[in-house]
């Protein structure tokens, strides 16, 4: 029995096989579930078009549930021989059911096959990844208003600035977070369009309905133009990179000021013990590895979007087996994505802080900009206010005043937390997950 969909009656040199193939039958699997999905919706649309009839789709669609079930149980493999996901299912269906089997393949192509299976694999892993996101920001936002009232100093060109707080810290990396959720959430509705009956990228002679794909499986519309909807492969994976590389950019920055703060030289945070780790010969090492593996991935992560322009970069129209490539570099990176949010998660709602900062007279200059707006406010020129503290510091007289009191929004005495999480709530609910799960439910069904 013919294992590759093209196969025409010769043997392919074993070496060009294993070059070609690559690591497609590993990370299929990946794509499994939402190769089923995706056939059900196309069975569905050929017997509304008279491509099938309605006994041979109900006994598919029976099958394919079962190729789904095993999917989801982890028990689905590519086998030794088969070229892909793709193969995989139609041979498991011709195995099982006969000729009908060899039905399901009319009108569409492995281009817009693997296309669409990407954008549903895409959509799900963003629902997850989103709601991991909104976890670590729950936790960010709960520490800033925990210790909202405790000052630390904050730093420009890492000398001692101004007075900061732990409410203004944690909370800057909340709203971070929320900027990041829209990038993701322009990552999910570009990918939410349909490119199922684009074929191989130029449509097809058989009266395709494709807003009945697009409705089956809850897109928010279809790529229209079938070239651009080939032309979106490599470009999706581009631009949901992105969106990931935004989101670990604020962890590396996160990680980085949680190592620091957390050495002894600073002592600003303190992170539970079995969040650490020790040293092979240093007995009073605690060491933030957490935070350091989650600084490297999300640098790792950074570098996604660049390693995927490279790959398809000036590529003409039509497909060329260089998009293979990708699959290695990004269907990975949201287990990585993900494990770095619940580890930040974690962490972060176990870290305590040093309520104790300030009792060290070398943060006292930090407060000099206070008495310069205090003797501002009093009429003295800002300019000799300035010159009037910046002498006193100089020869030691400095006295420095704790009592700050700010007012004006995203300041000390003004977090609004509040309207960062309402913010962050606005865009999640933008992404409507619950019209995706819907259209899948009813296609299980």
């Amino acid at each position: 029995m013919a294992n590759k969909l093209w196969e025409k009656g010769f043997e392919v040199n074993a070496a060009i096989e294993r070059f070609t193939v690559g690591r497609d039958r590993e990370l299929d699997l990946f794509l499994a579930p939402y190769d089923v999905l995706g056939s059900m919706a196309h069975i569905t649309m050929l017997e509304s078009i008279g491509l099938l009839t309605r006994t041979e789709l109900d006994t598919l669609l029976k099958e394919l549930k079962n190729i789904y079930a095993e999917c989801m149980a982890g028990n689905f493999a590519i086998e030794e021989g088969v070229e892909d996901v793709h193969s995989e299912v139609e041979l498991l269906l011709t195995r099982k059911l006969g000729d009908v089997g060899k039905k399901i393949h009319s009108g569409r192509s492995r281009n817009d096959q693997v296309l669409l299976d990407l954008k549903l694999f895409i959509r799900h892993r963003i629902h997850t990844t989103a709601t991991l996101i909104k976890n670590l920001f729950d936790e960010l936002v709960a520490k800033s208003e925990q210790y909202k009232d405790v000052l630390m100093p904050g730093y420009t060109h890492l000398q001692v600035a101004m007075p900061s707080s732990f409410g203004l810290w944690f909370g800057a990396y909340a709203e971070s977070l929320a900027d990041d959720m829209l990038f993701v959430q322009a990552a999910y509705r570009m990918a939410n369009r349909n490119p199922l009956g684009s074929a191989a990228g130029y449509g097809s002679s058989f009266p395709l309905n494709r807003q009945m794909t697009t409705e089956l499986l809850g897109f928010d519309s279809m790529n229209f133009n079938v070239v651009y909807a080939q032309m979106g492969r490599g470009k999706t994976e581009r631009n949901v990179a992105f969106a990931l590389a935004s989101v670990a950019g604020t962890l590396s920055k996160l990680a980085f000021d949680a190592c620091l703060f957390n050495c002894q030289n600073f002592g600003f945070i303190h992170l539970p013990k079995e969040c650490t780790t020790g040293s092979s010969i240093m007995p009073h090492k605690k060491n933030p590895d957490v935070f350091e593996l989650i600084r490297g991935k999300s640098n790792k992560l950074q570098g996604l979007p660049q390693q995927i322009t490279l790959i398809m970069n000036n590529l003409p129209t039509g497909y060329f087996r260089d998009l293979q490539v990708i699959k290695e570099v990004f269907l990975p990176a949201f287990d990585e994505m993900d494990d770095c949010l619940r580890m930040a998660a974690y962490i972060i709602s176990r870290m305590e802080v040093n309520e104790h900062i300030l009792d060290d007279k070398r943060y006292d200059p930090m407060f000099s900009v206070e008495e310069v707006n205090r003797l501002t406010a009093a009429g003295m020129p800002f300019r000799d206010a300035y010159r009037k503290v910046g002498m006193e510091i100089e020869n030691g007289t400095f006295k420095a005043d704790r009592h700050i009191h700010h007012t004006h929004e995203g300041s000390i005495g003004n977090l609004c937390n509040d309207r960062i999480a309402a913010y962050m709530d606005n865009i999640l609910n933008e992404f409507h997950f619950e019209r995706v799960e819907e259209a899948e439910r009813r296609l299980l069904q």
